[in-house]
């Protein structure tokens, strides 16, 4: 499994697909409050030929510029404050349909539940492989994007 925070970055699956589309490549976005986990991730994200952007928290999150401009959300489910879960509440309550990535560091099947109920892209566990990670951004932008398989 690849351990985006003791690995090197490498070239995964997929990475070609938005390499190439400067003007409207998709932003993801990242709210975690572990930094090594959330640097880690925006790195990870960015290898695969993302605009990513990092965020400590729910709260920085909704009140940034970025916001409206989100592609796909990569949100921790267990954060002070306010949980993932929240996060997304809140935002389907304002209007952002943003498709979005739980990952975890503890396995809590309730919490598992709540965010598949809700329309969770993908649920991962922390550490998640890159090739999972990158075949769940797809997923995500593909839907986002009205496609189907």
């Amino acid at each position: 499994m690849y351990d985006f925070r003791t690995q090197p970055t490498r070239t995964i699956v997929g990475a070609h697909r938005w390499a190439n589309r400067l003007p409207d490549t998709p932003v993801i976005s990242i709210v975690d409050d572990d930094e090594s986990v959330r640097s880690g991730t925006a790195s990870l994200v960015r290898s695969l030929g993302f605009v990513a952007h990092a965020f400590p928290s729910a709260r920085a999150f909704l009140h940034s510029e970025q916001l409206a401009q989100t592609s796909c959300l990569i949100s921790d489910i267990q954060m002070p404050e306010m949980s993932g879960i929240e996060l997304h509440d809140i935002l389907r309550t304002r209007g952002h349909n943003t498709p979005i990535i739980f990952i975890t560091a503890v396995l809590d099947e309730k919490a598992h539940a709540q965010a598949l109920v809700r329309g969770a892209v993908c649920f991962l566990s922390k550490p998640f492989d890159g090739d999972t990670l990158s075949r769940c951004l797809d997923v995500a932008l593909k839907n986002n994007a009205g496609e189907s398989d």
